[in-house]
């Protein structure tokens, strides 16, 4: 699970670059690539496991992907990262609930899902 941090400033992450790539505490390329891609998600938008998965175009999925945000997302905007159906994280939905309003990121009328419909960013927006 990732750890709530302020979004504002994100610590540095540690990279596998940097060491040579051998020790397994630090993100693999394909992790590195999952974190920069998640970086870029501006405020108030959102990308589901799978849509970071194909923007990446790298063999990995949805699983992938959310391994990578439980392990290392904690410096990311990890809450800009949703299920295909808009629901938060397990576990951290209220938190990241809380920074979804702050946003003004699109709510569905329940208020407890992100309406993907409209809150859903592509990479190509940039």
């Amino acid at each position: 699970m990732p750890r709530v941090t302020s979004a504002s400033t994100p610590p540095s992450r540690p990279s596998a670059a940097a060491s040579g790539g051998s020790d397994a505490g630090l993100p693999t390329p394909y992790a590195e690539a999952v974190l920069d891609l998640v970086e870029r998600i501006p405020p108030g938008r959102a990308m589901a496991y799978g849509d970071v998965a194909a923007a990446l175009q790298r063999g990995g999925g949805p699983r992938q992907v959310g391994t990578v945000m439980a392990r290392f997302g904690s410096g990311v905007p990890w809450h800009r990262v949703v299920r295909a159906d808009g629901s938060p994280a397990a576990g951290l939905e209220a938190e990241a609930l809380r920074r979804h309003r702050r946003e003004g990121t699109p709510l569905t009328a329940s208020g407890t899902r992100l309406d993907m419909s409209r809150a859903r960013w592509h990479p190509d927006e940039d």
